[in-house]
């Protein structure tokens, strides 16, 4: 496997990868534990918000030219609503915090720590444009989940390791189509946090 190039994008500069980063997403949401059946217009419509931020960020993963994994990141105060609410509720300053939305790589590339620089990528844009908190969040799935495949390991204790706290308190939900629905139906997501100013 030859050694993966990772480029940082922003805002506009993202548009010309948004055909090939919506098959990546639709790829590897579909594994447990997102289960996610999605289509090209809808995440061609939804990676349009990472253009529409002048402080997103996307980090893209090339092996040669093909890109095989990218993370995303941009300001919660350009976020949806239903992330947005969690923190408003519990009295966080929106402006302070920095969302990291989704990490994606497949599965050739994955365990040669490509993770780790994901989450580096996302910090030290975050730092440079003077957040004060990374947080994301992440589907929650019952240990028992019939489509849980077997051995499977959460990631829990890669967020751990990276500095990441469960805050249980900041809970929402978001809906979509998963394998095997007819239809759409709600989530529940729970989010993580970090200080960026340790």
């Amino acid at each position: 496997m030859s050694p993966l190039h990772i480029q940082r994008f922003s805002g506009a500069e993202i548009q010309p990868y948004i055909p090939e980063l919506a098959r990546l997403r639709i790829t590897v949401f579909r594994e447990f534990p997102y289960l996610y059946d999605g289509s090209l217009a809808y995440e061609e419509h939804y990676l349009q918000t990472y253009i529409n931020s002048p402080q997103s960020m996307m980090a893209v993963a090339f092996d040669g030219s093909t890109i095989v994994g990218a993370t995303s990141a941009l300001p919660l105060r350009d976020e949806t609503p239903e992330l947005q609410q969690p923190f408003v509720e519990h009295g966080y300053a929106i402006d302070s915090l920095f969302y990291f939305g989704e990490s994606v790589l497949l599965p050739p590339y994955r365990g040669h720590g490509v993770g780790v620089r994901f989450f580096e990528e996302r910090e030290s844009q975050a730092r440079t444009w003077g957040y004060q908190t990374a947080c994301f969040c992440a589907v929650e799935r019952p240990p028992d989940h019939p489509a849980r495949p077997q051995g499977y390991i959460p990631l829990d204790a890669f967020w751990s390791k990276r500095g990441y706290t469960k805050h249980p308190e900041l809970m929402t939900t978001m809906t979509w189509k998963e394998v095997g629905e007819e239809a759409e139906s709600p989530k529940p997501m729970g989010f993580w946090l970090k200080s960026l100013t340790k």
